[in-house]
């Protein structure tokens, strides 16, 4: 079992779900981020004052899969994501030890689906 963090574009949503749902992959959690990395940022004027703004929107998903939906998961997020631009995000890879489901107390990957 693997939990798949990948940090998008906001307008990439829509593409990237429309990707993960061909690949069979329909639970998700999805959250409203904000950060920076090679982009930096960007600067803009407010009422005659430059100010740097170097925290830019970004969409955070979390996608629990079992080992076997890995590789269709992050190749889905990458088809969603990619425009070949800086910034288009990052996908991070952890494993999880253990997984309940609430409803019914399946335990393990029975309990991710």
């Amino acid at each position: 079992m693997k939990l798949v963090i990948a940090y998008i574009q906001p307008h990439a949503l829509n593409e990237v779900k429309q990707e993960l749902y061909k690949a069979e992959v329909y639970k998700m959690s999805v959250t409203n981020a904000m950060g920076c990395g090679q982009q930096k940022g960007y600067v803009e004027q407010f009422r005659g004052v430059e100010m740097e703004v170097n925290l830019l929107k970004k969409v955070r998903l979390e996608i629990a899969v079992n080992d076997n939906f890995v590789k269709p998961t992050v190749d889905a997020i990458i088809r969603g994501a990619r425009s070949g631009e800086i910034g288009d995000g990052k996908i991070f890879i952890l494993p999880i030890e253990e997984c309940i489901r609430i409803r019914t107390g399946e335990t393990g990957s029975v309990a991710i689906g």
